[in-house]
């Protein structure tokens, strides 16, 4: 795979990402992953051009952090909303198309006067940690994206690559209140503008050593 189409496999798998999400754009996970999928085959290819693995490496445990991340912080909430569900509606059967009907039947004068704090602790405690390893994991993601980006602007020459790699990991620590996902979302537009920036770099001129005249005799 040659340089430019690396270069726009990325670009175009960063844009992906950055749209996919959007709300309006009914796309139920569809883009963001083909982004995902695009956006690594493209810096594979950069970083055999450039011969630094290390921009798809890191890009690499970056994006299989937070696929890792997301299972496991929504089998975390499944189970915890599952108990507290269990504990507040306990004649529920499990059904999820018959909970809207045993939420409006349950008795909501008893939860008051019968139910303890003791009995929905462990699952506040749960969703307490889910909360915590989102936090980690979107961290420690922001963490190797970073390096990628950092290696790939000393590649590059192109700045914008280191700038966002800072805004990605503000925006991973900053995941602990909700803007910080919105500077995720920031540095993959970021990413995409310096993805088109990259131009391949002109391969030496050999020039040809001046002929030697002899003296004549």
């Amino acid at each position: 795979m040659n340089f430019e189409t690396s270069k726009n496999l990325a670009g175009i798998g960063a844009i992906l990402l950055f749209i996919g999400v959007l709300p309006y754009i009914n796309s139920y996970l569809v883009l963001p992953l083909i982004g995902i999928v695009l956006l690594l085959i493209g810096l594979k290819g950069l970083s055999e051009y450039y011969y630094e693995a290390g921009v798809f490496n890191n890009a690499l445990y970056g994006t299989i952090t937070v696929i890792v991340g997301v299972i496991v912080v929504a089998a975390i909430a499944f189970t915890a909303l599952l108990g507290l569900i269990s504990v507040l509606m306990p004649s529920w059967n499990g059904n999820w198309a018959t909970l809207a009907s045993a939420f409006s039947q349950a008795d909501w004068t008893s939860w008051s006067t019968n139910l303890t704090f003791s009995e929905i602790a462990p699952y506040i405690g749960l969703f307490f940690l889910d909360y915590v390893l989102m936090f980690v994991f979107a961290l420690v993601a922001a963490l190797l994206l970073r390096r990628s980006l950092g290696l790939l602007s000393a590649k590059t020459g192109i700045g914008l690559f280191g700038a966002t790699g800072t805004v990605l990991l503000v925006g991973g620590v900053l995941t602990i209140v909700l803007i910080g996902y919105l500077l995720l979302w920031v540095a993959m537009l970021l990413f995409a503008i310096a993805l088109f920036q990259v131009r391949q770099p002109m391969p030496p001129q050999t020039t040809s050593p001046p002929p030697m005249y002899q003296a004549q005799a």
